[in-house]
């Protein structure tokens, strides 16, 4: 059956995207609010790339200077549904704040910060425990939308798959600035491609539902949140997309991580789903042989240039996400035109 066929005999029987992110408290700086706003409004560009989208009410942005500021503003007031935090946000640093809020309010917290190896090193130092996710800030309010939709379909996910039998792409990768590039690509696609599917709707009603109905995406930074997301949805997956090598479980250093964890998973998959789309990505080519045996596509990835050519890490990387970006973003097409 059909995505949207599927979705024409569930549109009646099932709220889609009854959680949705409607306020969103900024806590940056005033320097970070300068960046975030460097090419225009960032609540413009939001509501901007939501009517162009074909997305209704965009979110409301409140924004404060500091965690503090932040953690006062909450005692007061309780209606936001997200929080964008960026680094160096004063005391309580980033990492505290985020558990204070998790324990207290139970507001998803992610952080959003510019590449620097120096941040990056310091990261991998706390406790992220707080933290639900982290991106890397490339000057595009695209990534903000698919921030704001990853956060929504995880609060959504549970209902929508189990009850409502909306379709999901498994995206495993543990590299930040790898999901951040292209995170928003893919919920371009999804979002363009869920589009064409409300041209057929009977009504208006129809539309709102379709809309709301299209395929998630979930993301895991570790094997274990990967088998676990695969296990629990796997009747309704689509694709499975994934790194080959990252961490086994949450928190772990990443010093740790295993080599061939991807290959792990996609063996996992393949013997329990043989007919799952899965597609592995990595600089350790020699896997290529071993992907392909599993039946899974493969795509060369080099994802540190900083370690090939000192000094240029930031902007080679940047451009290695994008030569990535393209096969991965036509597997993903193959598996909407498939589905």
């Amino acid at each position: 059956m059909s995505v949207h066929e599927h979705n024409r005999r569930s549109d009646q029987s099932h709220r889609y995207m009854k959680y949705r992110i409607h306020r969103i408290l900024l806590v940056c700086s005033s320097y970070d609010g300068y960046i975030l706003e460097e090419d225009g409004h960032i609540e413009s560009q939001i509501n901007r790339e939501y009517l162009d989208l074909n997305l209704s009410n965009p979110p409301a942005l409140t924004r404060v200077s500091s965690t503090a500021e932040a953690l006062a503003l909450l005692a007061e007031d309780q209606s936001f549904d997200f929080i964008l935090t960026m680094y160096n946000i004063g005391e309580p640093d980033v990492f505290t704040f985020g558990k204070i809020v998790r324990e207290k309010y139970g507001i998803p917290v992610a952080l959003l910060t510019s590449f620097s190896k120096d941040i990056y090193r310091r990261m991998k130092e706390q406790d992220r425990s707080g933290l639900d996710y982290t991106f890397c800030w490339h000057g595009n309010a695209d990534l903000i939308i698919a921030i704001i939709k990853l956060v929504e379909d995880r609060m959504n996910a549970a209902e929508d798959i189990e009850q409502g039998g909306v379709q999901a792409i498994l995206l495993v990768e543990d590299s930040i600035r790898f999901y951040s590039s292209y995170l928003p690509e893919l919920y371009k696609m999804l979002l363009q491609q869920n589009t064409e599917f409300l041209q057929d709707a009977y009504n208006e009603q129809q539309q709102i539902l379709r809309k709301r109905a299209r395929p998630k995406v979930l993301l895991a930074t570790n094997y274990e949140e990967a088998e676990q997301l695969y296990r629990r949805y796997k009747k309704n997956l689509l694709g499975v997309i994934s790194d080959v090598g990252f961490v086994m479980k949450p928190n772990d250093a990443p010093e740790s991580e295993k080599l061939d964890a991807g290959i792990d998973l996609c063996r996992l998959i393949k013997e329990d789903t043989p007919l799952m789309p899965v597609l592995l990505q990595s600089s350790q080519t020699d896997f290529r042989e071993v992907a392909h045996a599993l039946g899974a596509g493969f795509i060369d990835s080099i994802k540190d240039y900083g370690n090939l050519i000192p000094g240029h890490g930031g902007v080679m990387d940047r451009f290695d996400s994008v030569i990535f970006t393209a096969p991965m973003i036509y597997f993903m097409a193959q598996l909407l035109i498939g589905a």
